[in-house]
């Protein structure tokens, strides 16, 4: 087993090379570097230590965990060959080096023994430059890996691995969905290195069109200042003061219990939205929903049985398991498939042993109609089910001329019953043509809500009221107002 001393050449600047740094150095082993692309490396040729640079291996490889594990694994194999070998590295060490990450995995497997030899990292530097104190909260981003999800808007971001203007437009892109395009950052180049570190505060919208960026580029973003933008942690502290002592008498009276008829309210108006094609509804009642989670996470938090991030854990594990064919190595090769694998995840979680109880796992809250159609597309999936849609119709019939007896009858319980069964030979009928019958209804309410007021407009230009118009008069209008909503049809 051969030994690697992992050196940090610091921020760039010479001064800012340790003495333990520059002994290792000049010690007379094998040096490597991970890259010549840092000053400090001018200082290695001014001694005459003869090094090998692995900036080759990212001209020939595909990706950067490709290049990483090529110097791992080269690494590994010069020491073994060489016995001690001298590994240097930009910044510090154990900031931001892939490599070093993996050699210390690697040693704890036993496959090499590492010493550290710490150098001043980036992070300083840059902090000096701009001049914030990370007391209340700094997180440092690798820029390859930049996503919205991963920034913080209430503390400061320090981003890295901003090398190129490619690099800096995907950066940009991605901080303006959180931060907006006017948020002042600072592009810091050459961080702590004498009479050639550059500073410049601007917009965030104009990262990418300064020259000056290179291997020693990072983006310092500072946190959120009167707020324009708020995150799911503001959402939670809101709520959270308002569930307080010292907040609102209403929300801090209410319980699981009696928000219920609010989350079933809230979800509606989200796809009211979606029915309308409102884009900004869609984006305001979707946080009205999101409210509800937070809200009952908040209760769940107090009362002592989960908290909010129990509650995306357990989103997260489902999903996950839920997609093998994503997240593992099982195929889905089409919808039906994803589906098929979805349900039967579903039905292992929930130890769903019987295809009854695979009806019975359906909520009994769900609106009547949508619990009408999942019972009866469950049931039809272990083949319980007509040939094709003739056979629901057929049925349709069956179950009206039933009612029709009832009615006759005027068995009220009856009739309950046999009007149940209609409504259910229907919802069959909207299952065979792959129509949802909420969707179905609901256009049906519209429809009839929209005729109505035609009427009720065209009375009033009469002079009457609608109480005082007979049966026969209405359903004429009735007729006129289809015309009416036909003509505006062929008009669009």
């Amino acid at each position: 087993m051969g030994k690697i001393t992992i050196v940090g050449l610091g921020p760039g600047d010479i001064g800012s090379l340790t003495l333990g740094a520059i002994e290792q150095i000049c010690s007379g082993h094998r040096v490597f570097l991970r890259t010549e692309n840092h000053p400090t490396v001018k200082y290695l040729d001014e001694k005459g230590v003869d090094y090998t640079s692995y900036d080759y291996v990212y001209e020939t490889q595909q990706s950067f965990e490709k290049v990483y594990e090529f110097i791992v694994d080269d690494l590994i194999k010069k020491s073994e060959e060489f016995h001690n070998i001298i590994y240097c590295v930009p910044g510090h060490p154990l900031v931001a080096e892939k490599t070093v990450a993996s050699l210390i995995e690697l040693e704890k497997r036993d496959a090499v023994e590492l010493e550290i030899i710490p150098g001043l990292s980036f992070i300083e530097p840059v902090i000096l430059s701009v001049g914030h104190d990370p007391i209340n909260g700094l997180k440092i981003i690798d820029g390859l890996n930049i996503h919205e999800t991963n920034v913080d808007i209430n503390v400061d971001c320090l981003i890295t691995q901003v090398y190129d203007k490619m690099r800096a437009s995907e950066l940009k892109l991605a901080l303006m969905e959180v931060y907006g395009d006017e948020h002042e950052v600072y592009v810091v180049n050459s961080a702590g290195i004498k009479h050639e570190e550059k500073v410049l505060k601007i917009p965030l919208y104009e990262i990418d069109r300064i020259d000056d960026i290179s291997f020693l580029t990072s983006v310092y973003v500072p946190k959120v200042k009167n707020k324009i933008r708020y995150d799911i942690y503001d959402l939670m502290k809101i709520m959270e003061r308002l569930r307080g002592k010292e907040g609102c008498p209403w929300d801090s009276e209410q319980t699981h219990i009696s928000l219920r008829e609010y989350v079933i309210e809230e979800a509606y108006e989200v796809v009211d939205a979606i029915n309308n094609d409102d884009m900004d509804a869609l984006a305001d009642e979707l946080g009205d929903l999101l409210l509800q989670v937070v809200f009952h996470s908040q209760i769940g938090k107090e009362e002592g049985y989960f908290n909010f991030w129990d509650v995306t854990t357990n989103i997260c594990n489902k999903l996950i398991h839920r997609h093998p064919h994503v997240f593992l190595d099982k195929t889905a090769n089409n919808v039906s498939e994803a589906l098929m694998s979805w349900n039967d995840m579903k039905a292992e979680e929930k130890n769903i042993e019987s295809y009854t109880d695979r009806l019975k796992d359906i909520p009994k809250s769900l609106p009547s109609l949508m619990r009408s159609y999942k019972v009866q597309q469950r049931a039809a999936d272990v083949g319980f089910d007509w040939d094709d849609v003739s056979g629901a119709i057929e049925k349709l019939y069956e179950e009206l001329e039933e009612v029709m007896k009832e009615i006759k009858r005027n068995d009220k319980d009856s009739l309950e019953c046999e009007l149940g069964d209609l409504l259910f030979a229907v919802v069959n009928v909207c299952r065979f043509v792959n129509i949802n019958p909420e969707n179905a209804i609901n256009r049906t309410i519209e429809k009839f809500v929209e005729r109505f007021e035609f009427i009720e407009v065209e009375s009033n230009k009469k002079g009457l009221d609608l109480k005082e118009m007979t049966l026969e008069d209405m359903d004429f209008m009735w007729d006129k107002a289809k015309i009416h909503k036909n003509k505006k049809n062929d008009k669009k």
